[in-house]
C-alpha cells in the first residue's frame, strides 16, 4: 500500500511582494507518494487562485526527486515575481523530503 505525506519548503519572497506582506515568507507544500515519489497535490502561498493553480500544474504527477527538471520547469514557464523564491521553496522541500524517506542528494 502507498504512502502519501506532506513536505513543505519556504523561501524569502522579494520585499516589494505582496505575499511577503501577507505571509512574510513564501511557501510550497507537496503531498507526495513515497513509493513513487510522484507529486500528488501542491499549493503555495500566492495572493491569486490563478497562480496557485498554474503552479500546481506544474508539479502534477512529477516526481519530487526530478527536482532539476522541476526548477527548470519553473524559470520556463512560471514568470511571477515570485520565480526565484519558488525555486527555492521547491528546493528546501525537496531536501526535507529526501531527509524524510532516506534517499541521499543526487
Amino acid at each position: 500500500m502507498s504512502t502519501s505525506i506532506l513536505a513543505t519548503g519556504e523561501a524569502k519572497a522579494p520585499s516589494s511582494n505582496p505575499i511577503t506582506t501577507r505571509f512574510g515568507m513564501f511557501y510550497v507544500a507537496f503531498v507526495v507518494d513515497t513509493d513513487s515519489h510522484r507529486i500528488l497535490d501542491a499549493e503555495c502561498s500566492a495572493t491569486l487562485a490563478l497562480t496557485n493553480t498554474f503552479v500546481k500544474s506544474l508539479f502534477a504527477r512529477e516526481r519530487i526527486t526530478d527536482e532539476g527538471r522541476l526548477a527548470e520547469q519553473i524559470t520556463t514557464r512560471y514568470h511571477g515575481s515570485s520565480q526565484r523564491a519558488l525555486i527555492a521553496a521547491l528546493r528546501n522541500a525537496v531536501v526535507k523530503y529526501r531527509s524524510i524517506v532516506g534517499l541521499a542528494a543526487d
